[in-house]
């Protein structure tokens, strides 16, 4: 680990200064310290947040407001958000440990960087960590690595869990800097990795995320999350699914569907949606549906089981969430 300068932020206008100054934040430090600790992250400062407020859950008709500092397990455990938002607290439950859950802050998790083994070893060409060095997952070891969203320059999959639930269900992300606040939908928070794959988000400097912030709509309580992975115990998906849907009688009249484990950003499915909404449930449904999940897909050497994957993936989540009371 190199060496750097630690402070912990009194307020508000201390942690916006030192973010302005080009200091890292950090609350549970479940990614960061790791990070540093391989040296893959070298942050001369670094600051800890969690003297500031953000640690609420609200929830009222129209929106659940989660602070940014609130812990995964806090969240994933409050009643009401059980009830009404299932499919967010069964992403934060599939995401990590118990210990971690405990530990890491909303805002941390939105934040997670790659888990590309290339992105972590530093003798490896990422252009992530390094832009302009190459990216050896290509043609390397990437059977965990996206099908979809992804260019020469970088193949990774999006780590968090819980953005996939959160795309799906619209969210969006409230920033805040010494200008006022800002938000923005989570969908559009992240970045493609196109030409400038270091770009991952588009937080500024100088700004918090102080919020996430969830419409309530019809479909969020009949939600759920899947995810696929190697070993039942904590493990990163090869491939999850969110899926909300709004049945009245046995017609949908919407769908929302987002999948993780195969994008380089959480990737929503329009074309699922669209293709079960106003239309009668059941089995050839799902099916009919679920195959149109891997349109645009660009598999690599290692991971073209994805594909197939991916389908029978939304099809069973599909099929679960309709069967919901």
């Amino acid at each position: 680990m190199f060496p750097f300068e630690f402070s912990r932020a009194a307020d508000e206008s201390a942690a916006l200064e030192a973010g302005r100054s080009g200091a890292r934040y950090i609350a549970g430090g479940t990614t960061l310290v790791d990070l540093m600790r391989e040296t893959v992250e070298r942050p001369v400062s670094v600051v800890d947040i969690n003297r500031l407020p953000y640690r609420d859950i609200e929830i009222d008709s129209t929106r659940l407001r989660v602070g940014s500092l609130v812990r995964m397990s806090d969240l994933a455990a409050h009643q009401e958000v059980r009830r009404q938002f299932p499919v967010i607290s069964q992403a934060l439950e599939l995401s990590a440990s118990a210990q971690l859950r405990n530990m890491a802050s909303i805002g941390g998790n939105l934040m997670q960087r790659p888990r590309c083994p290339y992105f972590r070893d530093v003798s490896a060409t990422c252009n992530r960590r390094e832009p302009g060095s190459g990216c050896a997952a290509i043609d390397g070891y990437n059977r965990m690595s996206a099908i979809l969203g992804t260019s020469d320059q970088c193949v990774a999959t999006h780590p968090s869990d819980l953005a996939v639930a959160l795309v799906a269900l619209d969210a969006a992300v409230v920033l805040r800097d010494s200008g006022g606040d800002h938000t923005i939908p989570l969908a559009e928070f992240y970045r493609l990795p196109g030409k400038t794959p270091e770009q991952e988000h588009n937080l500024g400097t100088g700004q918090l995320i102080v919020a996430v912030d969830v419409p309530v709509s019809p479909g969020t309580r009949r939600s759920g999350y899947l995810k696929v992975r190697d070993r039942q115990s904590y493990e990163f998906a090869l491939c999850s699914a969110a899926v909300a849907l709004d049945i009245a009688g046995d017609i949908v009249r919407s769908a929302r569907v987002a999948v993780g484990g195969v994008g380089t950003v959480p990737w929503r499915l329009p074309a699922v949606e669209r293709a079960v909404a106003g239309r009668r449930v059941g089995p050839e449904l799902w099916s009919s549906a679920a195959a149109l999940a891997a349109d645009g897909v660009n598999p690599l050497s290692g991971n073209g089981f994805k594909v197939d994957l991916l389908r029978r993936t939304v099809e069973r989540q599909l099929t679960t969430v309709a069967g919901l009371l």
